[in-house]
């Protein structure tokens, strides 16, 4: 049969495609609106009214496409399949626009959308093809490159709906410009694929109206007609986005605010203008316990029995001010939560003002029990002693100032009293700083049991210093009791580290206004009559007078001189011979410091040695003092062939530098004196760390350098130390030796501790010897070693040399010529 032959009006072709562009641009557009629609109802509109003109869009690219094609002879249309294939074409698109405008296009729903689009554009493809008055049959392999198309298409148009439906910018407008090319290329491909597969054969002619038009003129009619749809359509798509663009971005600062009111950690309560509850935020359930369902709609008033009983007259004050005057307003307050623990809340009534009314307001509330228990604490330790929770110096001065204002008013007095602790070091050092801080406890302890039932406060100046403010106008033998009951109970013995430790108060007193009428002034004064204690042995107490300035002066000055002294040559060591009884040989000599002052002449050690001990110069004079002492022995021994050894002090600081036995060996290398020939004298006082005490004391020993117990028996642990340590030699300290003669008491201890020294084979001398009868005792009793001002009192090197030295090798001389002769 023969085949109906036709060529292509390429300007109707360029159309064509035009159209297709136009209507996957439209396509994309339409997408957007549809997933942007949030009702339903406007969804639904815009998913059937987009299909509607999206799918005519699609149709007439293909109509206009075929109209492209002029036949040899005329054909017409049949106006039934005409509709038929609009109306595919319609399905189509509102399967596409569905499938594009659901929240997620997983790839399954992705080729299940495809092919469904697929199916409606291929059938409304042929369908519209089948119109056509001629017979029609296809090229197998084409037909299929057409519907392969189609899939390709669809898939690709739907996937590219999806992935620019939400986007609005100038660039979008670009992706979906380029997007449309390239979708209307597959559409068009697919169309002219499927013209190209068609075979055409002659048939029977039915016009597709009454009218006869011509198919060219048919062509553009359509498209214009389409393309002016389109217009109107995308039109309507901008004019629906600017007057969405506001809904849209009120939506969205709704949600901002949403999101900041619902995630706000602070809790939000919304009230109207009625006092009524309208919105409740989750915060306020974690602060307060409360939940919406409990209070929502409820008059606002309900939430005073929230608050503690004082609170609640404020807080509705407050609150009305905010509702009815427009007025922020803010307090502290605290509420009982609904486990019923207190809770202390920052408030905040922020009224809501529309149009310069006030249509409600914002309770806002803010947990600062943290806070507030934080700043409470940081207060607390701003004021007090980390140690001990006395009030510190700050608040002291602070409590001082109030009780002065209220003296001064009431025209009453008060007194200030300022102890320290005698011995405080020793134990700090010896034992370490732990069990300083624990005796610090224990002293603190027993001022709040001397003082409980009084008007006193207690207070921790720092260190071993402690001051009572003694309130209420008392008399001046009140305040005595007071501090001969301090110093009593600070007198009792101290269990540390399973031994009993002694220490002593030193106080002193000032009394306002006698004293001072000012805080600074009251402590310092109090403080110098204290170190007025001090200088006259420790524990006791004295009351400030104004004489006491001038001892201070002098010690401040002292203070600087001493720190001079070494440099300027002004110390000096005299050394005081040892003598056994029996031979009437020197058998030692002890060094003993001097301070020999440019302007004040010779300064007695127990002046300076406290304040060297307190500025930390008794190191380096310590060492000074051993270093003289070695070598000036070393060089007696190299002059005057004088062997005996030369005893040295250890202070309590020096003994208990980690360096110490490093310092003495190195002192003897650096004199060349021989350890046998150097005695060191120790106190009970440095043994207080056994551990520690007797590491350093065997070390020593190890040396080959002697020990010998210093003031031996006016310590509490004497005998245990005797047992513990490697002590060489006791001396019998001078406070027994005095009354040694009359006080039977004394007798029976010194016999006592010679009898015990012997036993233990232990060298024992006796310090403080003055007379003869107190020689003849001694020697009765069995302590033939002695020091004293019966035989010399400390003198220096030179006057050893003349008076004892040179006449005992004098003495030998003439034994030697004698046995010669």
């Amino acid at each position: 049969m023969e085949h109906l032959q036709g060529t292509y009006n390429m300007s109707i072709v360029a159309l064509s495609y035009i159209i297709a562009v136009v209507s996957s641009y439209v396509a994309l557009d339409l997408t957007g609106r549809v997933s942007a629609s949030r009702s339903r109802n406007i969804r639904m509109i815009w998913l059937i009214g987009g299909a509607v003109f999206m799918g005519f869009g699609i149709w007439s690219m293909h109509f206009v496409g075929m109209l492209a094609y002029k036949f040899s002879t005329p054909v017409s249309y049949d106006f039934v399949w005409v509709v038929i294939s609009i109306i595919t074409a319609i399905l189509s698109s509102f399967i596409a626009l569905y499938a594009v405008g659901r929240d997620k296009l997983g790839f399954k729903r992705l080729l299940v959308g495809g092919t469904l689009m697929a199916i409606g554009i291929a059938s409304m493809h042929y369908i519209g093809m089948t119109a056509m008055r001629v017979s029609i049959y296809y090229e197998p392999r084409l037909f299929s490159l057409s519907i392969a198309i189609a899939f390709f298409a669809s898939v690709v148009a739907l996937w590219l709906s999806f992935f620019f439906r939400k986007e609005h910018s100038w660039k979008g407008v670009l992706y979906k410009l380029g997007s449309g090319i390239v979708m209307g290329a597959a559409i068009a491909g697919m169309h002219y694929t499927g013209m190209a597969a068609a075979r055409f054969r002659p048939g029977k002619s039915v016009e597709i109206s009454s009218m006869k038009i011509d198919q060219e003129v048919l062509a553009y009619i359509i498209a214009l007609g389409t393309l002016i749809i389109l217009a109107f359509v995308m039109f309507g798509i901008f004019l629906d986005k600017r007057l969405t663009s506001k809904d849209d971005e009120i939506i969205n600062y709704e949600n901002w605010y949403k999101s900041l009111y619902d995630n706000h950690l602070d809790g939000i309560i919304t009230v109207d203008i009625y006092s009524n509850i309208i919105d409740i935020n989750l915060s306020v359930n974690r602060i307060m316990g409360i939940t919406m369902n409990d209070y929502l709609n409820r008059p606002a008033s309900v939430l005073l029995e929230l608050f503690a009983v004082q609170y609640r007259e404020r807080a509705r004050e407050l609150f009305m001010s905010s509702l009815q005057q427009g007025q922020l307003q803010t307090m502290e307050t605290e509420i009982i939560h609904r486990d019923g623990h207190l809770i202390q809340l920052n408030s905040i009534c922020v009224p809501v003002i529309v149009e310069g009314e006030v249509k409600g307001t914002y309770l806002i509330f803010r947990d600062i029990s943290v806070e507030k228990r934080s700043k409470a604490k940081i207060q607390h330790m701003a004021y007090h002693d980390e140690l001990t929770g006395l009030p510190n110096r700050r608040l002291l001065k602070v409590t001082l100032e109030e009780v002065i204002h209220h003296c001064k008013l009431g025209n009453t007095q008060f007194a200030l009293l300022y102890l320290d602790i005698d011995r405080f070091k020793i134990i700090n050092d010896s034992l370490g700083h732990s069990y300083g801080d624990q005796f610090l406890l224990m002293v603190s302890e027993r001022l709040h049991s001397a003082t409980t039932g009084m008007q006193v406060t207690i207070a921790r100046m720092g260190g071993d210093e402690f001051t009572l403010i003694c309130h209420a106008d008392q008399v001046k033998d009140t305040y005595t009791r007071i501090a001969e009951r301090l110093i009593d109970l600070i007198q009792m013995p101290y269990r540390l580290k399973d031994s009993d430790f002694y220490v002593s108060a030193s106080i002193g007193v000032a009394i306002y206004p006698e004293h001072g009428v000012e805080a600074e002034q009251l402590i310092k004064n109090a403080d110098t009559a204290m170190y007025e204690v001090k200088r006259n042995g420790k524990n006791g107490f004295q009351y400030y007078s104004s004489q006491l300035d001038e001892h201070v002066m002098e010690k401040v000055e002292l203070e600087a001189d001493l720190r001079k002294a070494i440099i300027q040559n002004e110390l000096l060591i005299h050394y005081q011979p040892q003598i056994n009884l029996r031979t009437m040989q020197i058998i030692g000599v002890e060094a003993l410091l001097r301070w020999k002052h440019s302007k004040k002449g010779i300064i007695s050690p127990e002046i300076f040695i406290p304040i060297a001990e307190e500025t930390g110069l008794i190191d380096e004079i310590g060492a000074w003092v051993l270093r003289e002492a070695c070598f000036q022995m070393k060089q007696w021994q190299q002059q005057y062939y004088w062997n005996i050894p030369v005893s040295v002090n250890l202070s309590t600081q020096q003994f208990h530098q980690k360096h110490l036995v490093k310092d003495v060996e190195n002192i003897l290398n650096e004199t060349r004196l021989s350890p046998k020939f150097l005695e060191l004298e120790i106190t009970e006082s440095m043994m207080m760390d056994v551990a520690r005490s007797s590491q350093i004391l065997s070390e020593l020993s190890g040396l080959g350098i002697r020990l010998s117990m210093d003031d031996f028996g006016t310590g509490y642990s004497s005998l245990s130390y005797l047992k513990l340590f490697p002590i060489h030699k006791i001396k019998i300290d001078r406070s027994f030796i005095n009354d040694i003669t009359t006080n039977d008491e004394d007798r029976a201890i010194v016999a006592t501790i010679i009898t015990m020294a012997n036993n233990l084979k232990m060298s024992v001398i006796a310090e403080g010897v003055e007379t003869k009868e107190q020689i003849q005792w001694l020697m009765e009793n069995g302590c033939d070693d002695i020091q004293g001002y019966y035989f010399s009192k400390p003198i220096p090197a030179s006057e050893i040399e003349r008076l004892f030295i040179v006449p005992l090798i004098s003495k030998d001389l003439e034994q030697s010529a004698d046995k010669v002769g």
